[in-house]
């Protein structure tokens, strides 16, 4: 299964990773759109703490701590094998969010509110927006 890879010596903190992510996950793929107006919480998250910074997101860990502390099953393995979150039937517990060993398990806002947000891999694409945008090679999706 490929994941992204995280190289932060290429890292430099530019936050494309972000915005090419909250447009993948916008209603109208704008990219004005989705960061002005439709206020899409990013699944990423670039990190800085001089001199190193990296952009942090799900690890869709072998173990997912997050798939057993969801009480409902909302938080599954997709037919990829990633790790998922049904926004339909989440109920915003939060659960994942406390168990989280990198904690990146986001709360949503606006219509999303109190729902759990995380990183899907990008599901309609073959290669994850993040590492598409990523003009550094600090994001790569490779098997892991």
């Amino acid at each position: 299964m490929k994941l992204v890879k995280i190289n932060e010596d290429n890292c430099v903190y530019c936050h494309l990773c972000e915005v090419a992510c909250k447009t993948e996950h916008s209603v109208s793929k704008d990219i004005i759109k989705a960061v002005k107006k439709e206020n899409v919480l990013s699944r990423c998250t670039a990190e800085f703490n001089y001199p190193y910074s990296a952009s942090i997101m799900c690890r869709h860990c072998d173990d997912a701590p997050c798939i057993f502390a969801c009480q409902n099953g909302s938080m599954h393995r997709d037919e990829r094998g990633y790790v998922v979150v049904d926004q339909d039937t989440c109920v915003g517990c939060w659960m994942c969010v406390m168990v989280c060993p990198y904690g990146v398990i986001k709360q949503g806002e606006n219509k999303d509110w109190g729902l759990s947000v995380k990183c899907d891999m990008c599901p309609d694409r073959s290669i994850p927006a993040c590492v598409e945008a990523c003009p550094n090679e600090a994001l790569t999706f490779e098997e892991l």
